[in-house]
């Protein structure tokens, strides 16, 4: 779909009831408003009506003292006909990406969506474009009695866990591939209850988009077999935690600009420049990647999050993995993951906070320490520092602090999405920080 005709075409010919016109705000949360068919291609041309407090509204639904971003103003829901989809899990419902637009028609400073474009234009500056995939993890789990129980208990990579929801499985893959999701890979998981799905590389913006549709994809399919599913980081205190890893790679038309085959690791001087990059702001970043007061119950030593400041080779322990490469294939399977993160965060930030640190790793010709090839945190703490592997944030709040003192991470934000972002977030440390554990795990369980 390119125009607003062709959605209103397809409108009627799926004979749908309304359209979402979808966007992500600052606290990860999915929110959006949704138009019937009267009035439909005037809409898609101007927008959707939007009070601009809703930027400055954390993920409890309470709105932050945000200047400009109260009870006066508005911004337009202008949404991209290019990302329309009929929802396959929801009968009569298609749905949309907005663009947050002001009312001098220019994108709103407070636009993630617009702020990932602007990253990727960079990027394009210097003749390249991100190629960006995610691996979701998510737990099923039964309502019973005001509590959520895991589906089963099974192993990991168990294909009993795989056939105890093989029907929701089976749905999920053919929604997916309804809406030209390019499905991976899919296997049961460590924790009860606890599965994965890889999908297809993509240009960041879009790969960005479907991510979005992936998770709203996992949850209407598990609602439609009366089951709840949770991206949340940390899902259940006990359990193996949920995270979303973020793998990408640089390209210049058809050339894999991470791929060098005389290279250290066959990796090239641009893709260990931007991987330094990347190191230097990780903490920073964090704030974005994993910004939920949940995220740091996940990130912790020994359980293959990324609790250290390092990169490895297929090193599952750092929060920078370069995977080895596939025989036959060794441009094309070049990249590197990001571990520390999860579905908790606004992807749009989250992959547009990974650009600009690896840009600044870029330009300044940054090189990376050597790689860490044991688990970082059965090195000495001597040894450690003298690497200069450092402790990622352990909480929210940490995290939020290095995102707030690292200028080039809020510079590229820009002051008014950096500022609303870290009001949002630093709110919702205070309310959960204050409050029992019950509460914050139901709270994070229900909404990512």
């Amino acid at each position: 779909m390119t125009t607003a005709a062709e959605v209103v075409r397809a409108f009627d010919d799926h004979d749908l009831h309304l359209t979402r016109f979808l966007y992500c705000d600052n606290g990860g949360t999915i929110r959006g408003k949704a138009s019937s068919r009267h009035g439909l291609a005037g809409r898609i041309e101007s927008g959707i009506g939007l009070t601009v407090a809703m930027q400055a509204m954390n993920s409890l639904d309470q709105l932050q003292p945000v200047p400009d971003m109260g009870p006066v103003g508005e911004v337009r829901l202008v949404p991209d006909p290019a990302t329309f989809r009929v929802l396959p899990y929801a009968p009569h419902l298609g749905a949309m990406f907005v663009d947050m637009i002001g009312l001098d028609g220019k994108p709103a400073p407070v636009c993630q969506r617009s702020f990932l474009k602007r990253m990727c234009e960079r990027l394009a500056e210097r003749g390249l474009r991100i190629e960006i995939s995610f691996e979701n993890e998510f737990s099923l789990a039964r309502a019973v009695g005001g509590e959520y129980e895991p589906v089963d208990s099974s192993l990991c990579f168990s294909t009993i866990g795989m056939t105890a929801v093989q029907d929701v499985i089976d749905d999920l893959v053919t929604a997916l591939d309804a809406q030209a999701i390019v499905l991976e890979q899919y296997y049961s998981e460590l924790g009860h209850g606890q599965h994965e799905i890889a999908t297809g590389h993509a240009p960041a913006v879009t790969a960005v988009d479907n991510q979005i549709f992936t998770r709203e994809t996992i949850r209407g399919v598990a609602t439609a077999h009366g089951l709840v599913a949770s991206l949340a980081p940390k899902p259940w205190p006990g359990n193996a935690g949920n995270g979303c890893h973020i793998h990408f790679s640089l390209w210049e038309g058809g050339r894999n600009r991470f791929h060098d085959p005389g290279g250290p690791g066959q990796l090239s001087a641009e893709a260990r420049s931007f991987i330094a990059g990347l190191l230097e702001h990780l903490p920073g970043l964090c704030g974005l990647t994993a910004p939920s007061f949940n995220s740091y119950h996940r990130i912790v030593p020994h359980y293959w999050a990324g609790a250290f400041t390092c990169w490895g080779l297929d090193n599952r322990e750092a929060p920078v993995r370069v995977p080895s490469l596939y025989a036959g294939r060794e441009e094309a399977s070049t990249n590197a993951e990001l571990k520390a993160a999860d579905a908790s965060c606004n992807p749009y930030l989250a992959v547009g906070g990974l650009i600009a640190a690896g840009l600044d790793g870029m330009e300044r010709g940054l090189e990376p320490p050597e790689p860490v090839q044991v688990d970082p945190g059965t090195l000495p703490e001597a040894e450690r520092e003298a690497r200069g592997i450092r402790p990622l944030p352990v909480s929210q709040r940490e995290a939020l602090d290095a995102l707030a003192a690292d200028d080039v991470l809020t510079g590229a934000m820009g002051g008014v999405l950096a500022g609303s972002y870290l009001a949002v977030r630093r709110s919702e440390w205070e309310s959960y920080s204050s409050s029992d554990a019950a509460f914050e795990q139901q709270g994070h369980f229900e909404k990512y």
